[in-house]
């Protein structure tokens, strides 16, 4: 797992290009490492998830599973204990979340994209719902996430017959925002990061709480919680600088607080 800061991005890249970036449990301590890392550095305004070679990842390491499987250990709670604070700490990260798909994006490996905020593709990337293949049924958030983003019935599909989604289809059904060439993607994906990086970045936050609690209240819930979060907002640097930006006709500038 490889970390970096630049312009106010945690650059969190995958690194086992020879496995397609699958996840080990190693692999799978040192992502929520990351991303725990990536919460707590107050230089990081943006954090920007990616692979290394020509996955984005794979999933679950199976040749590491085959061998759980043997020993009589079976998923050895890998669920519980890996992939559900993988999810949520990617889901509660307080600044926005940009995955960069680069390729192949499978399983598990398409559950994390799918957890993060937004989605920008290369146009080599897919998307495979792979879990019915081993006889599984999806995790790592994939059963809440997919379906808000195309659907039930496209959500059905995708997990069951477990066809791989191209690039272009995932743009056109809502699975990614964003399609680039495949040579433009680091630099595509580094500056929309950057782009959020400079921004408000509690007022970020709020929209995300919003977002991914609002779909679960009723009217009068969703109300009073954006009610609650626009007092926080309204208490912010940003906001009182942006609105006086805007009087005086100028462009805002963000620290984050």
């Amino acid at each position: 797992m490889e970390y970096e800061l630049s312009d106010g991005v945690a650059v969190i890249r995958l690194n086992r290009p020879d496995s397609m970036n699958s996840l080990t449990v190693a692999a799978k301590e040192a992502l929520l490492a990351a991303i725990e890392r990536a919460k707590a550095d107050t230089g990081a305004r943006a954090v920007l998830l990616t692979g290394t070679g020509r996955a984005f990842c794979a999933g679950q390491d199976l040749r590491e599973h085959a061998e759980s499987l043997e020993s009589g250990r079976g998923l050895s709670d890998t669920v519980r204990a890996h992939y559900n604070p993988i999810v949520l700490g990617l889901a509660r990260m307080p600044k926005p979340v940009v995955a960069a798909v680069n390729g192949t994006a499978a399983g598990a490996g398409a559950s994390l994209a799918f957890a993060c905020d937004l989605r920008i593709a290369s146009e080599k990337a897919s998307f495979l719902m792979a879990f019915a293949n081993v006889g599984l049924g999806a995790d790592s958030g994939a059963s809440w996430t997919l379906p808000r983003l195309v659907g039930h019935a496209r959500a059905m599909e995708m997990l069951m017959l477990a066809e791989p989604v191209k690039a272009d289809r995932a743009l056109e059904i809502g699975l990614v925002n964003r399609v680039v060439p495949h040579d433009d993607l680091a630099e595509a994906a580094h500056a929309l990061a950057v782009r959020l990086a400079n921004g408000p970045t509690v007022a970020y936050a709020a929209i995300k709480a919003e977002l991914t609690f609002g779909s679960g209240l009723d009217l009068a819930n969703a109300l009073e919680m954006e009610a609650s979060l626009q007092d926080q907002c309204a208490d912010t640097a940003d906001h009182a600088n942006a609105t006086r930006a805007f009087v005086r006709k100028e462009k805002p500038v963000f620290e984050g607080s």
